[in-house]
């Protein structure tokens, strides 16, 4: 069987954090993201914050989105069997600049690095590990709000990485299912590549086998999950056939996320990914350019609710 090419590239990732003002602050004041939504979960029926950070549209794999679980009281558990980190891609000249702007922000930071690769590792206000990796060639866009100089900005998404015990099903989902290529080992890391490789394309398996196994419910302290792009529906019908024919039937149908097209599939390791696809009017299906990301829009599943959750969500001073 050979693998499935359809898997282009990341999307968007997906964080349960702690308070909507924290993780605002830390996405836009410190990371110099642009807020370019303000929405709420699809899911459920008890309201929370879907909050999107990304370049100057929100363009694929600049992406990322954070729920605020702070507010509901519910807590994650940290382990194996989730995606444990989030690494962003900026040049390598500006690897100085950020040590010395996260520490200037109260932000520990260590060195370390991988494949070959310098990075500068920090957490999230609520324990979520991120990494900066110094990269010569990226040419997606950065956002600048001014906080950050436009040569030093973060250009999108690098890599994740996903802590699991046993690489062997995951491989295989990998390869056969999900476009993976470029396999190569450091240690106990496996990487994959998807799409036309490079920054924005990287998954990393960390093998940890005595790590006990985290929580898979939203709750605050973990990411959720990873979306990565396909073209069109019809890939991405071909993509859930396709897991579930060779084995893979934990995938759900398709989910109309406003701005996207959504299929998840839990992979062998326990991590959530996505294939996702973009609707052609992107983020500015609601609002105008000038006013992205500037006020909250209620999904179409709460709309009769709108003024309840507006009053009921925690305050969000922009």
């Amino acid at each position: 069987m050979e693998p499935n090419p359809h898997i282009l590239k990341h999307h968007h990732i997906t964080l349960s954090v702690g308070t909507a003002q924290e993780d605002y602050d830390f996405h836009t004041k410190v990371l110099g993201l642009k807020s370019v939504k303000k929405t709420a979960l699809y899911d459920g029926d008890e309201p929370i914050y879907h909050l999107y950070y990304g370049n100057d549209l929100g363009d694929e794999s600049t992406l990322i989105t954070c729920f605020p679980m702070r507010q509901s009281g519910r807590k994650a558990r940290p382990g194996t069997g989730q995606i444990k980190t989030l690494a962003l891609s900026v040049p390598r000249s500006s690897m100085k600049f950020w040590e010395d702007h996260l520490k200037k922000h109260g932000i520990e930071t260590q060195h370390s690095e991988r494949f070959a690769e310098r990075m500068l590792c920090f957490n999230h206000p609520c324990g979520i590990g991120y990494a900066m990796v110094g990269i010569d060639d990226d040419l997606r866009r950065p956002y600048s709000n001014g906080r950050i100089p436009a040569e030093f900005g973060i250009r999108g998404t690098h890599g994740i990485t996903v802590s699991l015990r046993d690489a062997e099903s995951s491989e295989e989902f990998m390869h056969y299912g999900w476009s993976g290529k470029q396999r190569r080992v450091d240690g106990n890391c496996i990487r994959y590549e998807v799409g036309s490789g490079g920054s924005g394309c990287v998954v990393d398996f960390l093998l940890e086998p005595r790590v006990p196994q985290g929580s898979w419910a939203y709750g605050e302290g973990v990411v959720h999950h990873c979306a990565f792009k396909v073209e069109n529906l019809d890939i991405q019908s071909n993509v859930k056939f396709r897991l579930e024919g060779l084995g893979f039937t934990d995938t759900s149908d398709r989910k109309d996320r406003g701005y996207f097209d959504s299929i998840y599939v839990r992979t062998p390791a326990g991590a959530l990914f996505e294939a996702t696809v973009s609707k052609t009017e992107g983020f500015l299906i609601d609002e105008r350019y000038e006013e992205l990301g500037s006020r909250l829009q209620i999904p179409p599943v709460f709309k009769d609710r709108e003024q309840q959750i507006a009053s009921y969500l925690e305050n969000l001073n922009y």
